[in-house]
């Protein structure tokens, strides 16, 4: 709290940023030690988490006031006007300390406190484990172990405790192929397809320079390649511009050569690194962010910006190892430059377009527990967590959302989750509200003590749910059962307009097409439910009928209903004769049931018959 200065300002004008007339909202902004906070004449609130603020920016004094211009990690922008100067300073002060944190332990997820239990808090952090992950590939098996080499992170500090190697891979040939490879990250398992007994491996490149070779890196290749009985050839990935993995070769790193590696094929993919990425969100970000941008403008910036080429790059690779695969039986092994952006992003949507469980809304939180936080990929440098180098900062995790996202689009019955699923998963990565993405690798969150500090996403997810269902899911789409073919055509990607766009409203279509699904979806397991209760209070009500004893229904009679006419055959209605209908009561002459006046005024006694379940007069 020693950073707020002003906690309340009144009169603050909040800006719609695509309005052509200037459109904004008058209302009280309030500042407290976690989030800003504005409420309009409306009520209606705007809280911005302090964590999720990117920059801050105060703008030259105008007659109307002081503009502040906030942009979030989440892609929300806010246009405030405070009337006095010496406010706007303030809260820009203060916005300036907040959001910069220079300790993990100053971070939302350690004081975020919703009342839980705390055996629920624990439970909520058993609810994944990775052991029973691998157990549901089919490993260990035959081919495949799993190794202690780096039960205190000896080896490598980046990686998990628990590792999975092919079985003929000793300890001398971990630790010798792991002094080999940048940051220790050697090859290890990180899906194992049971049908076609391949595996999709990972690491980091090789410290080959020009010409160093290393005996135990080469066996541990040749250890994965033999562990796949049904093709002894593997595939090794790059995933990086060959002119990038060239120029590695200078500082004493660079790629495997084919010559010293026995069954190997080598395959450069071409997607780009960190600092380009950052540079082309950056412009595209810009496109969205101009008003008034003609179609021709918005499109010719949206191509110049190379987004949608980026992530096309990173499909077409997933696509290559998915077709090594399936196709090949292949095993393949995928790097970057130190195996934990580009390879967690190949890795991931590789097993996700082989395996149908992680198209589930468990599965796919399975998924990223594996390939990103268990792998060590950056969370807290490439989100700007703390307060650090910029140079650091890359939407790696963005874009593999935007990839699963765009599949989603190409096959909306193969996925149980919908976009509001993964819109909320990027909202928690910025947010630091939960503790699975603090830090850059596992055995930093160990040493922060996470679990027994803070909550995890998931439970709150899975609690949920209902919201985060694609009512379009069905687990039978593929006749295959898993695998996902797609089409990476240029005009298959499409610019994800609730992602940059989100808090746009006035941006957004006035009826959401999987919103009506929903609803519906929902009114019809109402009228489902409503049916069944009908049908059971049907039942129970001919029961009760059924156990009341015959004597009893003709002591109940009346003994003039007891003669002989009450058996006569039901004699049929008369039909009536055509004629126009009208409004009952309308006419005095309405003549309709004069033909039915004899057969009404007979002398015999009336009698209610029961059958059909109906109650009808005869005689």
């Amino acid at each position: 709290m020693e950073h707020i200065r002003t906690t309340k300002v009144e009169q603050v004008k909040l800006l719609d940023r695509f309005s052509m007339s200037n459109k904004s909202v008058t209302g009280t902004l309030y500042l407290t030690a976690t989030h800003l906070l504005f409420i309009d004449s409306s009520q209606r609130e705007t809280w911005i988490l302090h964590h999720h603020i990117a920059v801050v920016e105060k703008l030259p004094l105008t007659t109307f006031g002081c503009p502040l211009v906030i942009q979030c990690k989440n892609f929300r922008i806010v246009h405030f006007v405070i009337p006095r100067e010496r406010d706007c300073h303030d809260i820009y002060n203060s916005l300036l300390q907040l959001s910069r944190t220079a300790k993990y332990e100053e971070l939302y997820a350690f004081s975020y406190n919703p009342k839980q239990k705390e055996t629920e808090r624990v439970k909520g952090w058993e609810l994944i484990d990775l052991s029973e992950e691998y157990k549901r590939m089919g490993v260990p098996n035959a081919n495949w172990q799993l190794s202690d080499a780096n039960r205190d992170y000896k080896i490598c500090e980046t990686y998990p405790r628990e590792l999975y190697v092919p079985v003929t891979a000793s300890k001398p040939i971990i630790v010798g192929s792991s002094k080999f490879r940048s940051k220790g990250r050697f090859p290890v398992l990180s899906y194992y397809h049971k049908n076609k007994e391949a595996a999709i491996c990972r690491c980091s490149q090789p410290l080959s320079g020009f010409s160093a070779r290393c005996l135990e890196d080469e066996h541990m290749l040749q250890a994965i390649s033999k562990a796949n009985p049904s093709n002894r050839y593997m595939y090794v990935m790059d995933t990086r511009p060959k002119l990038n993995a060239i120029a590695n070769r200078a500082a004493g790193k660079g790629y495997e050569n084919e010559d010293n590696y026995s069954n190997i094929r080598f395959q450069f993919v071409g997607i780009e690194n960190i600092h380009v990425m950052r540079s082309s969100l950056q412009k595209l970000l810009e496109v969205c962010g101009t008003k008034d941008l003609s179609v021709n403008d918005f499109l010719s910036g949206l191509e110049s910006s190379g987004w949608l080429r980026h992530i096309k790059a990173v499909l077409d690779a997933a696509v290559f190892l998915v077709k090594a695969i399936a196709v090949e039986s292949a095993s393949v092994l995928v790097h970057c430059s130190d195996g934990w952006d580009r390879t967690s992003q190949v890795c991931s949507l590789g097993a996700l377009l082989l395996d149908s469980y992680y198209r589930t809304i468990k599965g796919f939180m399975v998924l990223i527990e594996k390939d990103w936080i268990s792998f060590g990929h950056k969370f807290s440098d490439r989100c700007c967590q703390l307060d650090g180098d910029p140079k650091e900062i890359s939407p790696v995790f963005t874009q593999f959302l935007e990839s699963v996202w765009n599949l989603t689009e190409q096959f909306p019955q193969a996925f149980e989750y919908n976009e509001a699923f993964l819109l909320q998963i990027h909202e928690h990565v910025h947010s630091c509200q939960f503790g699975n993405f603090l830090g850059n690798c596992q055995k930093e969150r160990e040493e922060l003590k996470v679990k027994e500090k803070t909550y995890s996403l998931w439970p709150f997810l899975l609690n949920e749910q209902k919201k985060y269902r694609n009512p379009l899911y069905n687990p039978d789409f593929s006749p295959e059962l898993s695998l996902l073919e797609p089409n990476t055509a240029s005009f298959n990607f499409k610019f994800w307009r609730n992602m940059y766009h989100q808090f746009d409203r006035s941006m957004h279509p006035r009826q959401s097409v999987l919103n009506l699904i929903m609803n519906m979806n929902e009114q019809n397991k109402q009228l489902e439910e409503d049916i069944k209760e009908l049908e059971a209070k049907i039942k129970q009500r001919n029961g009760q009928l059924d156990t009341i004893p015959v004597k009893e229904c003709l002591q109940s009679v009346p003994p003039a209903l007891k003669s002989p006419p009450c058996f006569k055959k039901q004699q049929p209605l008369i039909p009536v004769k055509d004629a126009v209908r009208t409004i009952e009561g309308s006419n005095t002459a309405d003549n309709r049931y004069s033909e039915f006046v004899e057969e009404f005024s007979k002398a015999e006694p009336a009698v209610v018959s029961l059958e059909y379940g109906v109650a009808r007069m005869t005689c």
